[in-house]
């Protein structure tokens, strides 16, 4: 049976989850400044995560750990600035909601008043489960994530596909069913086991959105700078390269030198 594909103004919590009940898959892609996110709102993505990947792609960081919630708020305005369609998902960032849910709370509302986000994301399942309920309290829209959680990577110590062994496995599933319980919209599930993911999607009313998750989910993320080939060093196996544009910026860059070099730019008919 094909999906039923509705046409939406506006991208809304309520939109994700009809779009799983209707069987359409869902587009996720990240952005963090206005110019990328009006390119990526104006080509009909559905959701923008304003991740705290932002630390690795723009501040050159190994991990997500430093950057500030000050910083994604700032990475969250500039996004919103620029989208008219899709639905804005802010991660809040390491240290401002684990193990304390008054801050997580206050972290939350910061977002949601300062930048104009439309909902946050946390990495975690049932020891995160008061933050959460916190946040939902207040109104504020809540993105699960489970799976490689990159904010835990010193507990892990590795970016290896999580959830392989029976009782990390169980765990991941009672943690989703209990995100999904406590309020959450929807879920990341990130590098785990496709017929995992799979089971975990078709046991939950939530859409569950995969990145290395397998194909049997409701909808997929990338990081926009990775698909788009602007990024080298990372190759995992999930990721799809639709562009090359490191090479073919870096061939601009080189024909805008050379043109200067050689007194070709700016010609007679560019001058005033």
């Amino acid at each position: 049976m094909s999906a039923i594909k509705k046409e939406y103004k506006r991208i809304t919590t309520k939109s994700v989850v009809e779009m799983k009940a209707n069987g359409e898959k869902i587009a996720m892609l990240t952005a963090y400044d206005y110019t990328m996110a009006k390119i990526v709102d104006h080509a009909g993505i559905d959701i923008i995560l304003v991740g705290d990947s932002a630390s690795n792609v723009m501040a050159g960081h190994e991990t997500t750990l430093p950057i500030t919630l000050d910083q994604m708020i700032y990475h969250a305005s500039s996004v919103i600035r620029a989208i008219e369609r899709c639905l804005v998902v802010v991660d809040l960032p390491f240290g401002t909601y684990q193990g304390n849910s008054k801050l997580a709370l206050s972290s939350a509302i910061r977002i949601m008043k300062e930048s104009g986000g439309h909902s946050v994301k946390l990495e975690g399942g049932e020891e995160i489960a008061e933050s959460i309920t916190r946040i939902l309290s207040a109104g504020i829209p809540v993105m699960g994530h489970l799976g490689l959680t990159p904010q835990s990577i010193y507990k892990f110590g590795t970016y290896t596909v999580r959830a392989k062994e029976e009782e990390e496995a169980e765990k991941l599933k009672k943690d989703a069913k209990l995100l999904e319980e406590l309020g959450c919209f929807a879920l990341v599930l990130e590098k785990v086991p496709s017929k995992l993911a799979k089971e975990i999607a078709e046991s939950l009313t939530i859409p569950v959105i995969g990145i290395g998750a397998g194909d049997g989910v409701d909808g997929q993320v990338l990081v926009t700078h990775d698909m788009l080939g602007m990024t080298h060093e990372f190759s995992p196996r999930f990721l799809r390269r639709y562009l090359d544009l490191y090479v073919e910026m870096g061939d601009a860059f080189k024909n805008y030198i050379n043109d200067v070099k050689s007194r070709d730019f700016p010609n007679k008919e560019e001058l005033y």
